[in-house]
Formats: C-alpha cells, structure tokens, sequence
C-alpha cells in the first residue's frame, strides 16, 4: 500500500495552459474627398501557432497582453490609395484553443503555421464612408492549451506514471517516492525499431473530486481531451492519498478514475483504452493480479461493495492490460506492442470510416447529377 501524506507545496503556476488577452484591429486610414481617394485598411490581428512557444514566454514577453495592429495610411495626392495597415501576430503554441467572452470556439490550432484572424481591421475612408475610416474590431479572447498526444496517462498520483513515460521514451520528467511530483504535463515518444513514433503525455495525478475541480482537477482533465487514447496506470498494491482518506484497492482505482473521467466529460469514456498494472516487483504483486483479473472479468460480482455515487454509468472496456514494473523493466516492451496495436487498429478503423464517408458522398453527388 502506498500512503502520500504530503501537503501540495509545489505550484502549479510554473506552467501556463491559458490566458485572457486584448486584441484590437487597427483603424482604418483617412480618405480624400476632393480626389475621390480611399484610406489604406486597418491591420488584422492574428493568433499563429509556433512549435517552440509556451503561453508562459508569451505572457512574459507581452505581461499587458495587449495586442493593437496597425493603422491604414491616410490617402493623399501621391497616394490616393492608402496602404493597409501592419497586421499583428500572436504567437501560441501548437495545440491552443480560442475562444471569446461568451465560451464560443473561435477555432483550433492543431499543428505548426496554423492561423487564425481574432480581430479585424476597420475599413478606410471611402466615398460611402463619407472618407471617414472606421475603428477596428476589438475583441477579449481566452487562448487554452490543451496536449496533443495520442496517448494519455491515466492514474492517481504516485502510480509510476512519471516513471512509465521515462522506461518507454527519452522524456525525463521529475521522479520521486511522494505525490504530486508531476505539476505540469509532460510529453515523451516513444521510437519504434522501423522509426514509428507514439507520443505520450504523462498528466498531473489525479484525486478523488477531480471532476469538480479539486487538486486542479479541470486543469489535468482538459488535456485528455486531445489525446487519441487512454492509458490507465495503477499500482497493483493499492493507494491511499493520506492518512485520513480512505484506501483503495487496484480495482477500486480503476472504477473511481473511470468515475471521474464520467463526471467531467462523458465522451472521454468512448476513447479506446488500455491497462498498465505497475509495481509488478512488490511482494504479493501476483496473488494480488490474479485478484484484479477475476474482478476485471466479473466486475458486476464486485460492484455492491462500492457506494452507488462511485460507480460509473458504463465499464471500461480495456484493449489490453499489461502487468508491468518500471523497476525491472518487467512487460515494458509488451506494453509498447499492445499501446502500438491498439492506435495501429484505431488507425484502420478511421481510414475505412473516412473512405465510407467518401463513398456516401460520391453517391448523392451522383444522385443528385
């Protein structure tokens, strides 16, 4: 049994996951209403995704989080056209979400180079503007970083999560025999013999009441959303977050982490998912997976010993599960396999969904011709 009866001392505050900035179009440019000419258009302002950037070096670059593009030129006798005015750049990392004041999705940005216009510029000063220019759009936007990876990290804290994503990649996150050492996600790959690469995020441990945002629950809940798959990570000797919470059992872990993903977002459940039972190397460890086993393969024989709040609607249903230490490497490379496997057949099911939409398309275009 593990006991973690540490206070959360460490802040997670090191690491940014979103921010509430100002964004403004710029003016438009004077026109000339003797000559008929038409001010230069106001600059845009766009949030652009780049690979290397964090929204903590944007915050500390930019601490007023303002961002005002550039004002049209004002049209004159050498000019009649005004130019447009310099378009703003807000540079984010890839994976961020924006959206408005209201919570509406403005759009995504999923991978390098990818754009969007948070705040147009106004128009010049023009005949039907009585040359007047108007004001660019100004706009408050969130920008919310979620983890892209196609596997996630699943398990209360000190399960080995931090030490699995060490033994299957070269990611080298913070390792130690307390809770909570994990403050911010990290991610790793994991390099096949024929250079394929998985990558996996190992998130912050979760506790009980994650779903409502206890220990920063919605926090480290959000970023499994961007993730292809799950994989549970639990200590086959149980857990016990201190001395005055209740223990659990290997199973019960497993149904109280299903509950939470539940309770947060129901679609979190219809993600493909898999099993990793660590701490393979402790004594007893076999007497007590062959216990998981039989209650993995009958849960509902076991379910009366749960209060009702706790149980989820729907079971997990695991693609594999793997006894594993990360001590002695035990059933590390199986682990890879089965992780491999599994994104290999969600790859398969997704091409032939995608080639079946093809398909019904090209049939009521055809009907319809």
């Amino acid at each position: 049994m593990v006991r973690c009866g540490c206070a959360w001392l460490r802040k997670y505050g090191n690491f940014i996951d979103n921010l509430r900035i100002f964004a403004k179009g710029g003016s438009g440019g004077m026109g000339y209403p003797r000559l008929g000419g038409e001010g230069g258009r106001g600059g845009d302002v766009w949030v652009v995704a780049h690979k290397h950037m964090t929204l903590k070096q944007l915050k500390k670059k930019y601490p007023q989080k303002r961002f005002v593009a550039g004002v049209g030129a004002n049209s004159r006798v050498s000019a009649l056209k005004g130019s447009k005015g310099k378009d703003c750049e807000i540079p984010v990392p890839v994976g961020v979400s924006v959206t408005d004041e209201n919570g509406r999705v403005v759009g995504e940005l999923n991978k390098e180079e990818d754009r969007i216009l948070v705040a147009k510029g106004g128009l010049g000063g023009k005949l039907h503007t009585n040359f007047l220019p108007l004001k660019g759009q100004k706009r408050i936007i969130h920008l919310d970083l979620k983890v892209i990876a196609d596997v996630g990290l699943v398990g209360f804290p000190n399960a080995g999560k931090s030490s699995l994503l060490t033994r299957v990649s070269h990611a080298t996150p913070v390792i130690a025999d307390y809770a909570f050492t994990t403050l911010k996600p990290e991610l790793g790959k994991i390099i096949y013999n024929d250079f394929k690469q998985i990558s996996v995020a190992d998130l912050p441990g979760l506790i009980e009441g994650a779903h409502m945002n206890k220990g920063m629950g919605h926090k480290f809940l959000k970023h499994l959303e961007r993730t292809r798959q799950l994989l549970f990570v639990v200590d086959i000797s149980g857990f016990q977050l201190s001395s005055v919470t209740p223990y659990r059992t290997a199973f019960e872990t497993i149904i109280l982490l299903t509950k939470e993903l539940e309770l947060y977002k129901e679609e979190l459940q219809t993600k493909p998912a898999l099993l990793a039972v660590n701490k393979m190397d402790l004594p007893d460890a076999q007497v007590k997976l062959d216990e998981l086993m039989k209650q993995l393969q009958n849960p509902a024989d076991f379910l009366h010993l749960f209060e009702k709040s706790m149980l989820p609607e729907k079971a997990v249903e695991f693609q594999h599960i793997v006894p594993i230490s990360t001590v002695t490497g035990e059933g590390i490379e199986e682990l890879k396999s089965c992780v491999r496997k599994s994104l290999d057949q969600q790859d398969s099911k997704d091409s032939d969904a995608h080639h079946r939409k093809q398909l019904l398309r090209l049939q009521v275009s055809s009907g319809a011709s």
